[in-house]
C-alpha cells in the first residue's frame, strides 16, 4: 500500500516522480510536518560545471525550500580529492587543490538560480566539505570513526560490489570515498542540525552508511532518500546528447543549445520532464503530456522555455525561441547561434569540407563528414552540400557561415 505523506515536502516528491526510496517515509514525514528539516545533497567538483544530469536533484532541493525546508549545498572540496568509485569501472584522475577550487567556483554560479541563500530558518546554506575533511588527524580517525565500519558490509554494497565482481581494481583511497561521505553526514548533523540526505539512488549505500554512522556517534535519528537514475524514453542516460555532456553554466554551453536540448525532447518523456524539471501544476504537467500530433510541439517549446528561464532567465528563453523560430521555420540565421571561429591561418588558401568540418570541431573525423554529406545532412546557409571534397575558402565564409548539420544542430562559423 502506497503511504500518503502529510508533509508538502514529500507529497510533491512522490506526485512529481522524484522518489526511489527512503529509510523511514512516516518517521521523516512527521519531522516535516513538525519543524524545519535542513536537508543536503553533496556535490563533488569532478567538472567546471554541474550539467543536466545534476539537475533533477537541483529541482528537488528548490522544492525543499519551496515547501519551507532549509536546502544545503555541500561542495566536495575535500571528497572530490579521493573520488566516488560508484558504480565506476575505473578509478577517477585525481585534480589539484587548485583545480577543484576552480571547479566550485564554476559550479557554484548554477544553484543561485534556483535557491535562496541566506540567514533564514529556511534559506539554502553553501558549505564545503573541506571546512572538517582537510584538517582530520588520521590516527584519531580511525580510532573515532573507522571503528564503526565493517569492511564486509561495505563491500556487499552494489556500487563497489559490481566493480569487484568484474575483477576490476578498486583503490584503497577509493575504498575511503564511502566513509568520508558517511562522516559528512555525521558533521552536518553536529553541526547545523541537518536530518535528511539526499541523492540518485547510486548513492543509496553511502546514505545508509551516514545514517548509520550518525546513529552510532550521536545517537541521533536521520534520514535518507533518493530520487531515480533517470533515462530517457528511448534508453539514453538522462543528461547526453551527441555532443556531450548538458552544461548548466552559459559559458560552457549556450542558453540557445541548451533550449534546443529541451526542445528536442522525445514525445513520451515531455509529460515527465515538465513535473520533474519546471514548477509548472502537476495536472497541467499532465495534461500537456497528453498532447498528440503538432500540438505535442508546442508542449515541448513550453518545456524548453520554462526550464530555460529557471537556468538562464526569461530574456534568454525568449531569445532562443525566436532564433529557433528563425532558423527552422523561417530559414534564417537567427541571433543566439553559437559562433564558432576559425583561424584564417588553419583555412588558408582554402580546405575540403570535409577537413573544414574537423577543423572547426564540428565533427569528429573526416569519415564522420562524409557520411553526413552522402545522408544529404549537411547544409551551408541552408544551401545542401553535396561534395565532400570541395573547397571552402575565406570567399565562402565571408562575414560568417551558417553550418547545419542534420535538422537540429546550427552553428554560424567566424573566421579569426
Amino acid at each position: 500500500m502506497t503511504y500518503h505523506p502529510k508533509s508538502d515536502f514529500l507529497r510533491v516528491m512522490q506526485e512529481r516522480g522524484y522518489l526511489a526510496d527512503c529509510t523511514d517515509m512516516q518517521a521523516l514525514d512527521e519531522a516535516l510536518v513538525k519543524e524545519v528539516v535542513p536537508a543536503y545533497i553533496g556535490y563533488d567538483a569532478t567538472a567546471a560545471s554541474l550539467h543536466v544530469g545534476h539537475l533533477l536533484n537541483i529541482m528537488m532541493l528548490r522544492w525543499l525550500q519551496k515547501t519551507g525546508h532549509k536546502p544545503i549545498t555541500l561542495m566536495g572540496g575535500g571528497t572530490t580529492k579521493v573520488g566516488d568509485p560508484s558504480f565506476r569501472s575505473e578509478e577517477r584522475p585525481l585534480l589539484t587543490p587548485e583545480k577543484i577550487d576552480e571547479n566550485i567556483a564554476g559550479m557554484k554560479q548554477v544553484f543561485a538560480r534556483y535557491l535562496s541563500y541566506g540567514e533564514g530558518a529556511s534559506d539554502a546554506l553553501m558549505l564545503n566539505n573541506a571546512e572538517w575533511l582537510d584538517s582530520l588527524n588520521y590516527l584519531d580517525f580511525l580510532r573515532d570513526i573507522g571503528r564503526h565500519f565493517s569492511v564486509n558490509r561495505m563491500l556487499s554494497f552494489e556500487s563497489v560490489k559490481s566493480r569487484l565482481d568484474r575483477e576490476q581494481s578498486l583503490s584503497f583511497l577509493e575504498f575511503n570515498y564511502m566513509i568520508l561521505q558517511a562522516y559528512d553526514f555525521l558533521e552536518l548533523n553536529r553541526r547545523y542540525g541537518c536530518r535528511l540526505q539526499m541523492g540518485g539512488s547510486d548513492q543509496w549505500g553511502n546514505i545508509i552508511n551516514g545514517i548509520d554512522l550518525t546513529r552510532r556517534v550521536l545517537d541521533r535519528e536521520i534520514f535518507g532518500l533518493t530520487s531515480p537514475l533517470l533515462t530517457t524514453s528511448d534508453g539514453r542516460k538522462m543528461g547526453k546528447s551527441a555532443g556531450g555532456a548538458v552544461w548548466l553554466n552559459g559559458a560552457m554551453l549556450a542558453p540557445y543549445d541548451f533550449w534546443q536540448f529541451w526542445r528536442n525532447t522525445t514525445d513520451a518523456d515531455v509529460g515527465r520532464f515538465l513535473k520533474l524539471y519546471t514548477d509548472l501544476p502537476v495536472e497541467e504537467c499532465n495534461r500537456l503530456g497528453a498532447l498528440q500530433g503538432a500540438e505535442i510541439n508546442a508542449a515541448k517549446i513550453l518545456l524548453a522555455n520554462e526550464v530555460t528561464t529557471l537556468l538562464h532567465g526569461a530574456d534568454a528563453a525568449r531569445a532562443a525561441e525566436a532564433t529557433a523560430r528563425a532558423v527552422f521555420e523561417q530559414g534564417g540565421i537567427g541571433g543566439e547561434l553559437e559562433v564558432v571561429e576559425l583561424a584564417a591561418a588553419t583555412l588558408g588558401d582554402g580546405l575540403s569540407v570535409s577537413h573544414f568540418l574537423v577543423a572547426s570541431g564540428l565533427v569528429a573525423s573526416g569519415k564522420e563528414a562524409k557520411r553526413l554529406i552522402a545522408e544529404n545532412g549537411l547544409r551551408f546557409n541552408n544551401d545542401l552540400v553535396t561534395d565532400a571534397n570541395a573547397t571552402v575558402t575565406a570567399a565562402t565564409i565571408k562575414d560568417e557561415l551558417k553550418v547545419s548539420i542534420g535538422k537540429k544542430k546550427h552553428k554560424l562559423v567566424r573566421l579569426a
